[in-house]
């Protein structure tokens, strides 16, 4: 929610524990989470991210590329059927293709700065979609399925991006197996996943950290 102190606009959400009861209130940094969403910004770094993903692999052969095919099928004229010069024409099975794909690197970049501000963005919408959860800890022992999905039941949630701080790897095995959720570290959100994922779900400690880097 968005409240008031001292004449200025702050955003402030609920703290939470692991049983989904409010232990507090979190103020959160204005230039991070209260500023203009840029949809445009925000389009950019998604198109971005998927384009990286590609692996640009695909190859398939053109006419000049395909074996065989040297020698003219029959004459040109006097058999009744169509002129042919090659059988590895485009229109032949077993021909090449016509504007064969080939390897080609997709990837493009935006700056640092349109970067910075499309996560800024995405964390905004989700922190004035009601859709952005800070919990005090995530505290698991061992690697546990039903754990996670225990603490996630808790807050009435099934997709959710979970952020933490630190030695994340129980956390992350806790959540490997549960469709629609995804677990990371706070150096490795991306402005794709705050938007494919319903809920951002974030520990103090990582909220903090988020604040550092990018305030």
């Amino acid at each position: 929610m968005i409240g008031k102190e001292g004449g200025n606009t702050m955003a402030k959400v609920a703290l939470y524990n692991m049983n989904a009861e409010q232990v507090g209130d979190v103020e959160l940094t204005d230039s991070i989470f209260n500023v203009e969403v840029k949809e445009h910004l925000v389009h950019s770094a998604v198109v971005s991210h998927l384009a990286n993903s590609r692996q640009g692999t695909q190859s398939t052969l053109t006419r000049a590329e395909v074996r065989g095919g040297g020698r003219k099928p029959w004459q040109q004229k006097g058999t009744g059927r169509a002129r042919h010069g090659s059988i590895r024409s485009p229109h032949w099975v077993g021909g090449g293709v016509v504007f064969a794909p080939k390897p080609r690197d997709y990837s493009f970049k935006i700056n640092k700065k349109e970067r910075r501000l499309a996560l800024k963005s995405a964390l905004t919408s989700r922190v004035n979609e009601d859709k952005f959860i800070v919990i005090d800890e995530l505290n698991f022992p061992e690697a546990k399925t039903k754990a996670m999905k225990n603490v996630l039941d808790g807050f009435k949630v099934k997709k959710a991006l979970i952020v933490t701080e630190g030695d994340t790897r129980n956390i992350a095995l806790s959540a490997r197996n549960i469709p629609g959720v995804k677990a990371v570290g706070v150096t490795n959100i991306s402005v794709y996943d705050i938007l494919k994922y319903d809920t951002f779900l974030v520990t103090k400690e990582a909220l903090n950290k988020i604040e550092e880097v990018y305030s």
